[in-house]
């Protein structure tokens, strides 16, 4: 692969905690919660699990359209308005030339994301390359198989995989960018901690700024 950063990160907007917006070629928003007020209106949406902090059903219907499909696994989905299409760890879609595959998202060792619950997260295939959202997850051997350009992973501890566990994760997937996530919202994890990410990963880091206006 191109040691340049993958062009996806150009479209890529971090708007706080695990919730990101990609606005090219498509509008996707993955697990909106607190969207700033005029967020741009979705095409597509996936939320990984039915935690408040991903799974916000006001966010989901402040960007929805009539030809929004909305994706969820199915513990989200009953927590949001019809239609959504259901999806647990190993299935798949496309939207728009847009792969989407659901992978395992758990905890090991901790209560907060059982596996048996079918949380997920998701590896998205736009233009090329390969968007690796982790959700909430420990460092799980099913990372070994994830193939990726940019791999966003979450870095607080507590509820998932610490800052270091996520660089020894960032080493195992090898993407070309690494990005940690799930710090800085009240819930769990600092800066500091992303800052420990990119000091311990053996993989090329960007930290993004959380944006907080819609523009």
């Amino acid at each position: 692969m191109s040691a340049s950063k993958p062009a996806i990160l150009q479209h890529l907007h971090w708007l706080g905690h695990d919730t990101y917006r990609i606005d090219k070629p498509i509008v996707i928003y993955i697990d909106p919660w607190r969207l700033p007020s005029g967020s741009p209106k979705a095409d597509l949406i996936l939320i990984s699990h039915d935690h408040y902090d991903h799974c916000s059903s006001d966010d989901v219907e402040n960007v929805r359209q009539a030809k929004t499909l909305v994706v969820a696994n199915a513990s989200a989905a009953a927590k949001l308005k019809a239609p959504v299409r259901v999806v647990g760890p190993g299935k798949t879609l496309e939207v728009s030339g847009i792969r989407v595959e659901a992978v395992p998202a758990y905890n090991i060792g901790k209560k907060f994301h059982p596996r048996e619950a079918g949380f997920v997260g998701f590896v998205l295939e736009i233009g090329g390359e390969r968007l690796y959202f982790a959700g909430d997850t420990d460092a799980i051997p099913e990372m070994e198989t994830i193939t990726c350009d940019v791999a966003l992973l979450p870095v607080s501890g507590t509820y998932t995989m610490t800052a270091e566990e996520a660089a020894g994760a960032a080493g195992k997937i090898r993407p070309r960018v690494a990005v940690p996530m799930h710090y800085g919202a009240g819930v769990a994890g600092t800066a500091e901690d992303a800052e420990t990410f990119r000091r311990l990963s053996p993989v090329p880091v960007v930290i993004l700024q959380p944006e907080t206006s819609a523009g």
